[in-house]
């Protein structure tokens, strides 16, 4: 696996887009869980499992686990996981997978906002031009897809999304500023440790009788480990890898893709996909590309003053 490099910006295109397509069907998972299970079982269920397989891994980076970095491992465990779990499946209780997916672009905005106030992170314009547009992008392609009706909703239950982006940039910000000694699997393994328990607890007490009874019970099930494998295990690690060899805004911008991917699950299920859809998805990518751009101008700068200096 040694011609697999992080370091180029094609490998890091490889893996952005490998996320987007992974969690760009969570939200059909998680509409499939909520066909049998409440919105706090299916968050929970989702955390549990994905501690049971984060186990092995947990048990190798124990001993990583120190007084130094256990307060940004609970904010990456709590604020950054288990939280937006819970938040994204209460919110599709009454809003479409759509909107949430739409919404959940909002990350990279709250990822530069959070940066800049709390981390000292510097940007420059161009990248809040790219965070504009991918939004612009993102909101056009959902708004496109006519056979999705997204106003017919709870219209409040979707600050329960905007809440879960608010702490998907504390998260990122936080792996990217101040725990810059772990790698990502030991980062996602030891955030699960603490919230791995908590969630088994609640499910210990939760009544799944209504759920048994459901006609759709094992398709739930399966659904909900689906996604706790794919997107709270295998993803988290990824993303974490991601953040460390990149921009914590470009790896933030993850959500702009997302929707091109919902899109992707529309038309496997019947959906229609317009040329205006393909033009909007166009715009999301230009938008990541200016988000990293200042990154590769500075790249080109440095090697062109060691060429000169030679």
């Amino acid at each position: 696996m040694s011609f697999i490099n992080l370091e180029k910006k094609s490998w890091q295109w490889l893996l952005l887009i490998l996320l987007a397509s992974v969690w760009g069907a969570s939200f059909i998972l998680m509409k499939n869980g909520l066909a049998s299970f409440s919105s706090m079982q299916v968050g929970a269920m989702r955390i549990f499992f994905a501690f049971l397989f984060y186990i092995p891994l947990i048990i190798v980076n124990l001993k990583k686990l120190n007084r130094s970095n256990l307060k940004s491992l609970l904010k990456v465990g709590f604020i950054g996981n288990a939280f937006p779990a819970l938040l994204f499946a209460t919110a599709q209780t009454e809003i479409s997978s759509s909107l949430a997916g739409i919404l959940n672009s909002l990350t990279p905005i709250f990822t530069l906002l959070v940066g800049i106030i709390f981390y000292n992170s510097r940007v420059r314009l161009l990248n809040v031009t790219g965070l504009v547009i991918g939004l612009a992008g993102a909101m056009g392609l959902v708004l496109s897809i006519n056979s999705l009706n997204i106003i017919r909703v709870n219209d409040w239950y979707a600050f329960f999304v905007v809440l879960a982006t608010i702490g998907y940039g504390i998260n990122v910000n936080e792996i990217k500023f101040k725990l810059k000694e772990l790698d990502g699997v030991a980062i996602a393994s030891l955030g699960f440790l603490f919230i791995g328990p908590v969630a088994g607890a609640y499910l210990l007490f939760s009544d799944f009788s209504g759920a048994i009874e459901s006609p759709h019970f094992r398709e739930s099930l399966l659904a909900v480990t689906v996604l706790a494998f794919m997107a709270s295990f295998m993803a988290i690690i990824l993303m974490n890898i991601l953040i460390k060899y990149t921009t914590a805004i470009f790896a933030a911008s993850v959500t702009y893709i997302i929707p091109i991917f919902a899109v992707f699950w529309g038309v496997a299920d019947g959906e229609l996909f317009t040329v205006f859809q393909a033009l909007w998805a166009a715009v999301i990518l230009f938008g990541v590309y200016l988000v990293n751009l200042k990154k590769q101008v500075s790249i080109v700068k440095t090697e062109t003053r060691l060429h000169d200096t030679r």
